[in-house]
């Protein structure tokens, strides 16, 4: 009997955030949306969420290593015309490792983020070996990316 408790407890906390609604955070290739291959966009990201998704705020960094040092550039998200639909460019030098972190949060999912941290190789974003998060990514998380 302890043991279906623990198991039913443990169920519940897993599923509660599926029947809450959602906020995800979704990456696409550019070449495939007009508007973001006008905007010279590496990557586009699209949200969805259950409540308020006019609240949700996407931001983005890219994150790097040049000569041996962590390099962090706030990059700009630019809104498409498609709601909940965003460009990121590259905003960052040609040396060294890159990655982009994307995070995205929204007042009505308190203490809840999504974010995932899409590697750059040849100036092209990995969209392949994106790694995504329920969480905002964290340094550790970021670095993986960059090895």
């Amino acid at each position: 009997m302890k043991t279906f408790c623990a198991s039913l407890l443990a169920l519940s906390v897993v599923a509660t955030p599926l029947l809450a609604g959602a906020l995800l955070l979704e990456l696409g290739n550019p070449s495939a949306n007009p508007e973001a291959r006008a905007k010279d966009a590496v990557v586009v990201a699209r949200i969805t969420a259950c409540h308020s998704p006019e609240k949700t705020i996407v931001s983005a960094t890219a994150e790097g290593v040049v000569d041996g040092m962590h390099k962090s550039i706030p990059l700009k998200v630019i809104p498409l015309s498609t709601a909940g639909t965003f460009a990121v460019t590259r905003e960052w030098p040609e040396q060294g490792t890159w990655a982009i972190k994307l995070t995205a949060t929204n007042p009505d999912y308190r203490d809840y983020a999504t974010s995932s941290v899409v590697p750059i190789a040849n100036g092209s974003a990995q969209l392949n070996s994106t790694k995504h998060y329920f969480h905002a990514a964290t340094d550790a998380e970021v670095a993986t990316s960059l090895n």
